[in-house]
């Protein structure tokens, strides 16, 4: 809200009651921090910033950049990804599921949310701490077998992803972006790997719809398949038409 004298002096020309209703919108670009947990960044920034970022970023997540090459008069070509290098083959992580979506334009899915594995006897935050803040590239002890973990890649759209940390004792950490698919060839393309316990959700933006593929470490269970605040995904009908349907019951 417009409060200062001088603000709504160039509003002069506006009747009184809209003078006191105005907002202007803030361009400044902000703390690079406190975007990715509010209002979002783009991929590009996310991977450009990511040592600097450590103090907002979900341990456990990954965003890595990928390559989309053009080729004149027929269109791109991209790799997902190569079992003997990279990102995947650093982390050790094997897909054994490879699933494709496809979200229509301004349509929204989430959050989902898999439940991480405790070993027997162990306290989870202790065990939470010692996987990804202690020993955070000590990769051999992650249970990819006996937990979910998901990579997501993104073919055609536009995505805006929203990331919580919903894991015992680890800070409760948000991180919003978008990623572009590879019909928008430049520095969004990107990757995204979400650890067991990370609720997440995604929003298709723009005109086009989104295409997405993803690996699962496990294959699906649909025990596994928790979700918060999902309500977006069943599109209730408008109020007037449940009006007209319950007449006369």
């Amino acid at each position: 809200m417009i409060t200062k004298k001088t603000d709504l002096n160039q509003w002069s020309g506006l009747n009184e009651a809209a003078r006191q209703k105005l907002e202007t919108r803030n361009y400044s670009e902000g703390d690079l921090v406190a975007r990715m947990g509010g209002s979002g960044v783009s991929a590009g920034e996310l991977i450009t910033h990511e040592k600097s970022l450590t103090s907002g970023w979900i341990p456990g997540v990954e965003v890595f950049s990928r390559q989309v090459y053009q080729q004149k008069g027929r269109g791109y070509f991209s790799e997902l990804t190569r079992l003997s290098e990279g990102k995947l083959h650093e982390l050790g992580l094997q897909p054994q599921q490879w699933a494709s979506a496809l979200m229509h334009r301004e349509s929204a899915k989430g959050f989902h949310i898999h439940p991480p594995y405790i070993p027997e006897g162990e306290n989870p935050e202790n065990w939470f701490q010692k996987q990804f803040l202690d020993e955070p590239v000590d990769y051999s002890l992650r249970n990819y077998d006996r937990e979910q973990w998901d990579v997501m890649f993104f073919l055609m759209g536009r995505c805006e992803m929203l990331l919580v940390d919903e894991r015992k004792g680890m800070p409760r950490r948000q991180m919003r972006f978008t990623i572009a698919g590879d019909s928008q060839p430049g520095p969004d393309n990107a990757a995204v790997v979400i650890p067991p316990g990370v609720a997440h959700a995604l929003r298709s933006l723009g005109n086009e719809d989104l295409i997405m593929t993803y690996g699962t470490s496990t294959t699906f269970n649909p025990e596994w398949e928790g979700r918060i605040a999902s309500a977006i995904e069943s599109y209730p009908l408008p109020d007037d038409w449940q009006h007209y349907l319950q007449q006369g019951e």
